[in-house]
């Protein structure tokens, strides 16, 4: 089903992948991919919504301490009350901040990741100077070593780094 937009992207792409290191290859995608998505969140999810919930959410958990430390029990129950509408308003802002987003982001996604795996699957992008205990869990059914990442852990933490990055630049939640 995805093979003639898999052709599509190595008519267009080969010639770049076979004439450059799957480092470049994957940091630039990571960079790429990692801002587009980040970007994606910003402009669909209510960035202030989200921060108003964070807010409350703090105050309700200091006051919950504050309570809780007293042996409060009025408040702490009028707290409950609180804690079931806050509850609410998570559940609202949790399922914009989830589901918009990933309707347009799941399928650039699954079809970016089922290309590069026709490139670089098995192939160690980076050399890690120490054992990474996590890639090692990941590579049970690889080649690759504890040390080294193949495209998907080195796209993570390209992709992580810029999205963080950009997130502070636009302040968001």
């Amino acid at each position: 089903m995805l093979e003639p937009i898999y052709l599509v992207l190595d008519k267009i792409f080969g010639p770049l992948l076979v004439s450059t290191p799957p480092l470049w290859v994957v940091t630039i995608s990571g960079i790429i991919l990692g801002s587009f998505f980040t970007l994606v969140n910003y402009f669909l999810v209510d960035q202030e919504k989200l921060k108003r919930l964070q807010k409350l959410s703090k105050e309700f958990q200091e006051e919950w301490k504050e309570a809780q430390k007293a042996g409060d029990e009025k408040k702490l129950r009028k707290l409950q009350q609180k804690q079931i509408e806050l509850l609410k308003l998570q559940n609202e802002v949790m399922k914009d901040t989830f589901f918009k987003p990933m309707l347009v982001t799941m399928p650039i996604f699954w079809i970016f990741f089922g290309w590069m795996r026709r490139w670089y699957a098995e192939v160690v992008v980076v050399k890690l100077p120490f054992n990474f205990f996590i890639a090692d869990f990941f590579h049970k059914a690889s080649s690759l070593h504890a040390n080294e990442l193949g495209y998907i852990g080195w796209y993570i933490l390209t992709s992580m780094v810029v999205g963080q990055v950009l997130r502070k630049i636009l302040d968001m939640a």
